[in-house]
């Protein structure tokens, strides 16, 4: 038998197609290179715009401490606003400036504004009221505050009871004697209450426990271009009364305020862990969105 003739054509075909299908399986499209300095320029650019918003126009803060109680509780979140007063060498979210005297676009606080400020010879950030202005004499009598020999208005409050949490343990050292059971038989710390007003008609509530050693402070006049802070919780707070550099020593410089307190965001009982699930729980209630500019009242015309 003659053997089967090779059709060439056909041999060239296959071959073609073999050719063909390989090309196809192993020719794969070429991995496109990341441009890292694009990246890396995206990122710079996004943090220079967060800082710069936090530095300008406003920037998320903690309290982390009692000393204004009962407006702000351990745990309050709260937005400040950066541009209220002007700029100065505070502003920056990083205090990377030089300290400089004055203010750009600058304007003072009002009597009752509570504000972020940063102390004479510190970097670390306070917050504290502002009870006196430039050329205010000032001085406290058996814990009243006077300005220019005139007593603020106290009224007392019924007790304020705020529940016991991680966050506010109502420890006997700050509040000795102040744990009690509410109506509903919940743990709470009771604490005694004062509705203060200012001669511009802000009324806000503070703490007094008793009798303390920076309940009188001899008058002093407040000098140009400076505030005179005070703390809510007047017992425990490091301010204006309290010396460096555990207090603020006295009358602060307008430019080293960073901004005006705003607006209460969320505020966490301290519980939190890192199970996503527990976080919610640990929100406060009827905190989120309270507004943080004190309430003023009608004064009557002179």
């Amino acid at each position: 038998m003659d053997p089967k003739p090779i059709d060439h054509e056909t041999k060239d075909e296959n071959m073609a197609v073999e050719n063909a299908a390989k090309s196809v399986s192993t020719d794969k499209p070429e991995k496109q290179k990341t441009d890292w300095i694009g990246e890396i320029r995206s990122i710079a650019l996004l943090l220079l715009a967060v800082l710069a918003f936090h530095s300008l126009v406003a920037k998320p803060f903690y309290i982390p401490s009692v000393s204004m109680m009962p407006s702000l509780l351990v745990g309050d979140r709260l937005i400040v606003s950066k541009y209220a007063y002007g700029w100065s060498w505070v502003s920056p979210t990083f205090h990377i400036l030089p300290k400089m005297e004055g203010r750009l676009f600058g304007s003072l606080p009002e009597r009752g504004d509570i504000v972020i400020l940063t102390p004479k010879d510190q970097s670390s950030d306070y917050i504290k009221r502002v009870i006196g202005l430039p050329g205010d004499t000032l001085e406290l009598r058996g814990g009243q505050v006077f300005l220019n020999g005139v007593g603020v208005p106290q009224e007392v409050q019924p007790d304020l009871q705020i529940p016991i949490d991680l966050n506010s343990p109502c420890n006997g050292q700050d509040f000795p004697g102040s744990k009690d059971i509410d109506a509903d038989g919940n743990p709470v710390c009771s604490l005694p209450i004062i509705r203060e007003t200012l001669p511009n008609g802000v009324s806000y509530d503070i703490i007094d426990l008793g009798p303390q050693y920076t309940d009188d402070i001899d008058p002093v006049i407040i000098p140009e271009n400076h505030v005179y802070l005070l703390g809510d919780n007047r017992d425990l707070s490091a301010d204006s009364r309290v010396e460096s550099p555990l207090g603020l020593d006295g009358s602060i410089p307008w430019q080293n305020i960073g901004g005006r307190a705003e607006l209460l965001t969320f505020s966490l009982d301290g519980s939190t862990t890192l199970n996503p699930l527990s976080w919610f729980g640990a929100f406060r209630s009827g905190r989120a969105g309270n507004s943080l500019r004190p309430d003023k009242v009608e004064t009557p015309a002179k």
